[in-house]
C-alpha cells in the first residue's frame, strides 16, 4: 500500500506512474475529488473552531461583566454540533481514501522500463546454450506418461482439470528437487528454512497484496476466514506482521517449501496442456526483509541465488526485467528467470524475483528500528521463487531427454535419487 501523504503530495507523479502501468486513472481522479472534499471540510472545521474559540472568549467576558450571554451560549451549542458533524464527514472521506489506497498498485522503480505488456520486457542476460537434438524433442506431457512417471487422466478423475499425479521416480524427482533447492539456499546462501501453514487468514493475504483485489485467483475454505496459500510468500512475509525488528538483524532471509494453490482465474487458455499452469503445485520461495537503503542490492543477490539453482542443474535460462505494464500489483521492480523448454522452443518463466519496497510492509505493519531510541520505519520486503519445483521438473525432463525416450538425471541431483543416472521407461 502506498503512503497516503505521499499520494496526496505527489498526485501527478502517481497518476503518471499508473498510466505507465496501464492502469485506469479513474481511481486517482476519485481520490483527488474525495481529498478535495475532505480538505474543504477540514477548512470549514477550522473556521468553526476559530469562531467557537472567539465566542467562548466573548461569553467569558460577558459573564465577568455579569451581562446576558444566552444567545452566544446557544451559538456555542450549534457550533459544537456542527464541528462534530463536519469532523465525522471528514473522517468518512479519509476512510474512503484509505480504502482506495488498497486498490492502487505500487509505483514502479525509476529503473523499470516503460511498456504496455510483456513485449516491452527487457532481457538482461543469458546463461547456457539451448540444447540441440538429433531428433524431434518431445513435450513433457508425452514424455512423462511414456516413462510411467506422470498421469493426467487419474488426476482428472480424482480432482479435475489442471492437476497431475506423479508416481515412482517422477514423485521422487519432485521431492529431490525441493530438497536440493532447500539445501542450496540454506547451506550456500544463508537462508533460514521455514515450514509455514498452507492455510492463512484474510489479514495475511491483505498484507502481501492478494486481498481484496485478487480474491478470484484464490481458493477459500467455505464458511471460514481461511484461504489456501497461493505462494509461501504469504505466510512467510506475515511472520513478522505488526512487529518491530531491529535494524542490526536485517536482512532477515527465509526460504520455504510449500504446496501452492491458485484458481488461475485470469489464465483462460494459457498453458492448458501439461503441468506448467496447475491449480496445485510445489515451490521453494525466498523471502527477505531488508533495510530500505539496501533493498535493491538484496534484489540482485536474491535473483542470483535463484539463478544458481538453474546453473547447478545446467539448465539454459535468461533473465528479463519486467516493464511497467507487466509487473505485479505489489511490485516496484521484478526480474523473471525464464528456462529454455525444447518442446515450446522458447523460454518460460520459472521464477519471479521482486522488490516490493515498503508496499507490503505498510499493509502488514512490518517495521524496524535503528537503535533503541530510534523511530520505527517501514522495512522493505522482497521475494522470489527459488524455484518453482514443477516447472523445474518439466525443464529437466525436456532438456535431458534422449532419443530412446529416457531422461538423464542432472549430476547435482543424483545424490538425492540414490545415485540414479537415468530415468527409463518401466
Amino acid at each position: 500500500m502506498l503512503d497516503l501523504s505521499f499520494v496526496r503530495d505527489n498526485l501527478e507523479l502517481v497518476k503518471q506512474k499508473m498510466r505507465e502501468r496501464g492502469s485506469s486513472g479513474m481511481l486517482l481522479d476519485q481520490f483527488e475529488e474525495i481529498d478535495s472534499k475532505r480538505r474543504l471540510l477540514l477548512t470549514e472545521v477550522e473556521a468553526k473552531k476559530a469562531r467557537r474559540n472567539k465566542v467562548s472568549d466573548e461569553i467569558a467576558a460577558l459573564k465577568k461583566q455579569k451581562q446576558e450571554a444566552s444567545a452566544l451560549i446557544e451559538e456555542m451549542k450549534h457550533l459544537r454540533d456542527e464541528i462534530e458533524g463536519l469532523d465525522k464527514l471528514a473522517k468518512d472521506e479519509d476512510e474512503k481514501l484509505r480504502k482506495m489506497l488498497r486498490e492502487i498498485p505500487n509505483v514502479p522503480h525509476a529503473s523499470v522500463p516503460v511498456g504496455r505488456d510483456s513485449a516491452a520486457n527487457q532481457e538482461v542476460r543469458r546463461w547456457g546454450e539451448p540444447r540441440k537434438f538429433a531428433f524431434e524433442p518431445q513435450a513433457h506431457w508425452d514424455l512423462g506418461p511414456a516413462l510411467g512417471i506422470l498421469n493426467f487422466e487419474r488426476a482428472t478423475k480424482i480432482a479435475g482439470a489442471r492437476f497431475a499425479v506423479y508416481s515412482g521416480v517422477g514423485a521422487k524427482l519432485e521431492r529431490a528437487l525441493a530438497n536440493f533447492m532447500l539445501d542450496v539456499h540454506t547451506r550456500r546462501h544463508g537462508y533460514t528454512e521455514i515450514l509455514p501453514p498452507f492455510i492463512v487468514n484474510s489479514a495475511s493475504l491483505f498484507g502481501t497484496g492478494q486481498l481484496p483485489k485478487f480474491k478470484d485467483d484464490l481458493f477459500k475454505l467455505e464458511g471460514t476466514d481461511y484461504w489456501l496459500i497461493p505462494t509461501a510468500e504469504v505466510p512467510v512475509t506475515n511472520l513478522y506482521r505488526d512487529e518491530v525488528l531491529e535494524a542490526e538483524s536485517l536482512p532477515v532471509k527465509h526460504c520455504a517449501w510449500t504446496a501452492c494453490f491458485r484458481s488461475e482465474a485470469g489464465s483462460y487458455g494459457k498453458d492448458t496442456r501439461g503441468i506448467i499452469r496447475q491449480h496445485q503445485f510445489q515451490k521453494v520461495e525466498l523471502v527477505k526483509f531488508a533495510l530500505p537503503e539496501n533493498s535493491y542490492e538484496e534484489l540482485e543477490s536474491l535473483t542470483h541465488d535463484a539463478e544458481e539453482i538453474l546453473q547447478l542443474l545446467d539448465l539454459p535460462y535468461r533473465v528479463v526485467v519486467l516493464c511497467t505494464g507487466d509487473i505485479g500489483f505489489s511490485s516496484a521492480k521484478t526480474y523473471d528467470l525464464e528456462v529454455w523448454l525444447p518442446s515450446a522452443r522458447e523460454y518460460k518463466e520459472i521464477s519471479s524475483c521482486s522488490n516490493f519496497e515498503a508496499f507490503q510492509a505498510r499493509r502488514a505493519n512490518l517495521r524496524f528500528r535503528r537503535g533503541k531510541a530510534g523511530k520505527t520505519e517501514f522495512l522493505h520486503t522482497l521475494n522470489g521463487s527459488g524455484l518453482a519445483v514443477g516447472r523445474t521438473w518439466v525443464a529437466i525432463i525436456e532438456n535431458y531427454q534422449q532419443a530412446d525416450g529416457s531422461v538423464i538425471v542432472p549430476t547435482a541431483l543424483r545424490p538425492y535419487l540414490d545415485g540414479l543416472e537415468r530415468i527409463s521407461p518401466a
